[in-house]
């Protein structure tokens, strides 16, 4: 997805804004005056995080940076102009709220439904621009450090896990039965790689829910230069990933696997739990992304990037995931569906021995 060098042509596109005003529609309710100049000046920092979802110090460093760019437009609400700090924080506060319409939002913040919907766009898109800056590939040093730790986990040269994960959306207006995923809902997909942290490290995102991890990844700049990037280093993935010399994914369990086999499976799937938890961290951190309700495609993957973005930024926040909510949520969704047998028989025999290798010196685990 390109970035958008002029905002106001953007914002007054015919698909932005007939598809998403439609959303502004609601009741009226009494606005929330002193919210933003007395209220959350007041919170302390516990507060605020509660509220937000992230710390103060992030949303302060946001709104310099956001103030700076050219993303920023002086923007006029009920009551006078409102700041880059403001809203930055209209704005995160969206971001981290599930259920509200942008009736409920633009009451808390006590401005108009169009200077809201302004805002969410240009925020969306500054932070989603900031993307090459924040959501980078492992350097050299890096890479030590993150194989490090998956070596102690019992996992040598690890520097990541890679998984698709599907957004629930409505149903779109152009093409939405491809829409539709094996769950039966309309979702958009984001394939990520992500490191020992739950730091994003690489992101691919906008493909119809209908389409299988596989071809996600098949048609990802990532597929197309994974030696490259990963050089002595592999990534791990489920089942519904292609092997490859440098990602490995587990053996189908048909009851014929030797003992090493199993416990290849067994290690992989423990180290490559990461990705589930940095999924569920993004979606309880940032609840629009349990059902975004926006319209118009463009700027839901730039929503989408944007909660990528801030996620790491704020990676040394200590939010405290709900595992209960973490582990429902994993249940909610079927199993992938598995690599056929035909295309894994075409695997070349030189991957296959990259696998081998892992088998036979992965120390065996026994409870």
């Amino acid at each position: 997805m390109s970035d958008f060098e002029d905002i106001d042509d953007y914002l007054t596109s015919e698909s932005t804004s007939e598809d998403d005003m439609e959303l502004l529609q609601g009741i009226p309710k009494i606005k929330n005056e002193n919210y933003l100049d007395e209220t959350v000046p007041n919170y302390d920092e516990e507060t605020f995080f509660m509220h937000f979802r992230i710390g103060r110090q992030h949303v302060i460093r946001f709104a310099e940076q956001f103030e700076n760019s050219n993303h920023y437009k002086t923007q006029s609400g009920l009551h006078g102009k409102i700041s880059s700090l403001h809203q930055v924080i209209i704005f995160i506060w969206f971001l981290g709220h599930q259920t509200s319409s942008f009736r409920d939002v633009a009451d808390r913040f006590n401005i108009s439904i169009s200077s809201l919907h302004r805002i969410i766009t240009r925020v969306t898109i500054f932070f989603s621009n900031l993307s090459p800056q924040i959501i980078t590939w492992p350097n050299e040093n890096e890479k030590q450090e993150i194989e490090h730790h998956f070596r102690d986990q019992g996992f040598p040269h690890v520097i990541g896990a890679i998984d698709g994960c599907h957004i629930k959306i409505d149903k779109p207006q152009t093409d939405p039965e491809s829409f539709i995923n094996r769950k039966g809902f309309y979702s958009i997909h984001m394939q990520v790689v992500c490191d020992h942290i739950r730091k994003i490290r690489d992101v691919f995102i906008g493909y119809p829910g209908s389409v299988h991890d596989a071809r996600v990844f098949r048609n990802s700049p990532l597929c197309a230069n994974l030696a490259e990037m990963c050089g002595q280093y592999v990534l791990l993935g489920d089942s519904a990933y292609p092997l490859k010399a440098n990602l490995l994914v587990p053996f189908k369990d048909r009851g014929q696997l030797t003992e090493r086999q199993v416990n290849y499976n067994i290690q992989l799937a423990k180290n490559r739990y990461i990705i589930e938890h940095t999924f569920g961290v993004l979606k309880q951190k940032f609840r629009q992304l349990y059902h975004i309700k926006l319209r118009n495609i463009q700027t839901i993957v730039h929503l989408i990037r944007a909660a990528c973005v801030i996620h790491n930024v704020c990676i040394s926040d200590e939010f405290q995931i709900d595992e209960n909510d973490l582990i429902e949520n994993m249940i909610a969704l079927p199993e992938h569906p598995q690599i056929d047998d035909d295309e894994e028989e075409e695997i070349d025999v030189n991957v296959r021995r990259v696998r081998d290798n892992f088998v036979n010196t992965l120390r065996i685990q026994r409870n």
